[in-house]
This record gives structure tokens, sequence and C-alpha cells, in this order.
């Protein structure tokens, strides 16, 4: 694993997110948030990966490939195939 494993797009007030961030923490995984709200940049490409709807959590990998609000199963198993 890198130093951060994944990037996660979420907002303060989005409860997947909170529970998704509790659940990575727990299993160690690594990651940086970034706020859709405070970053239109960001928000944008939440959009173009969510056919135009800014929905969250939105995850990027390291490969550049994303998961919109995933289990964590479904996160250890993308980070398992990326090695």
């Amino acid at each position: 694993m890198t130093a951060t494993d994944l990037t996660m797009y979420s907002t303060t007030w989005c409860g997947y997110c909170r529970r998704l961030k509790t659940q990575l923490d727990e299993a160690g995984i690594t990651y940086e948030v970034i706020d859709i709200e405070d970053h239109p940049e960001a928000a944008e490409f939440v959009g173009s990966v969510n056919n135009g709807n800014h929905v969250v959590p939105t995850i990027k990998y390291r490969d550049g490939s994303t998961a919109t609000n995933p289990s964590l199963a479904q996160v250890k198993e993308a980070l398992a195939a990326l090695g």
C-alpha cells in the first residue's frame, strides 16, 4: 500500500461518508478526504464519474478507477486487486 491508499470525495453532512471513514480507520486503510463543497473542481470530478450527480462518498483509487458509495468489503477487494 502507498502512503495514501485512496481519495474519498465527501461532504461534512454525509452519513454514508462518516460511516465509511470510521470503517476505513478501523481497518487501517489510509485515505485523503476532499470536501466537494469546499473544492469546486472536486465536485466537477465527482459529477463526471457519476453521470452528472454529485454522489458521495465517491472513492478514487491510485490507478484512477472510482467507486460510488462502496462498502468496506468492496474497498478492500479493490485495494487487494491493485496490489
